[in-house]
């Protein structure tokens, strides 16, 4: 596992963009709250002016949101989820890795699944904030809402009944959801003419085998200015 200190040498870096291969942070914030809540090391593929990819490697140490008690925010019920207290967990990304790509200024991120061996499964539409850069790595905020997108290009939405409790326990006011709304609508129109991403082939690229699986820094969770979005 790479050392604390290979995220914090891609941190130190003066160049506008990441080399393949750096060490740096995706986070999100909390809704209607100015911690972050969830912190996952990746290793930068590409990035340039039209776009950000990462690859976060099977077995990363994150931080996810859990119940004060520690139990999963899965499990608790919908109409008590977003009003119960809250923490934050350290804990590993078990399952297959997930490759994240994000172009400048857009309002969502598109995440790509593999089954075991390598097996395409699906892309996933993230709605969020649009990725604001600070030397370290990029900061977001989830928006609730999401879109499976599958091989055979068919997509559905996701998470509806989620995105529609934040609005009802006030995470999300009535401007932003339209917001999201008008995203996600953006966002199925690419889908539809199978625009980029989804057209550029990604479902077959490989994590290079030299790349290391980064560490979470004790620091994960400190507040930055940011530099850019």
């Amino acid at each position: 596992m790479a050392d604390d200190g290979a995220v914090r040498r891609a941190a130190a870096g003066p160049a506008p963009y990441w080399t393949p291969g750096s060490q740096i942070l995706w986070r999100y914030r909390e809704n209607a709250g100015a911690r972050f809540h969830i912190a996952r090391p990746v290793t930068v593929v590409r990035d340039d002016a039209e776009l950000l990819a990462v690859w976060m490697a099977p077995g990363t140490e994150c931080v996810k949101p859990v119940l004060a008690d520690g139990t999963p925010v899965h499990v608790e019920p919908l109409e008590t989820r977003y009003t119960r207290p809250r923490a934050v967990q350290r804990d590993r990304w078990f399952g297959t890795g997930v490759l994240k790509l994000a172009r400048p200024g857009e309002p969502w991120s598109v995440w790509l699944f593999w089954e075991p061996g390598w097996r395409f499964k699906n892309w996933y539409v993230n709605l969020e904030q649009p990725l604001a850069r600070w030397a370290g790595g990029v900061d977001s905020e989830d928006h609730f809402l999401d879109i499976s997108v599958h091989p055979d290009r068919s997509w559905h939405w996701r998470d509806e009944d989620e995105f529609a409790q934040a609005q009802r326990d006030g995470l999300m006011d009535e401007g932003t959801a339209a917001r999201v709304r008008a995203a996600g609508r953006a966002a199925v129109e690419v889908i539809d003419a199978w625009g980029p991403p989804f057209s550029e082939g990604w479902q077959h690229w490989r994590p290079d085998p030299s790349w290391g699986v980064p560490s979470l820094p004790e620091d994960w969770d400190r507040t930055p200015a940011h530099v850019s979005s």
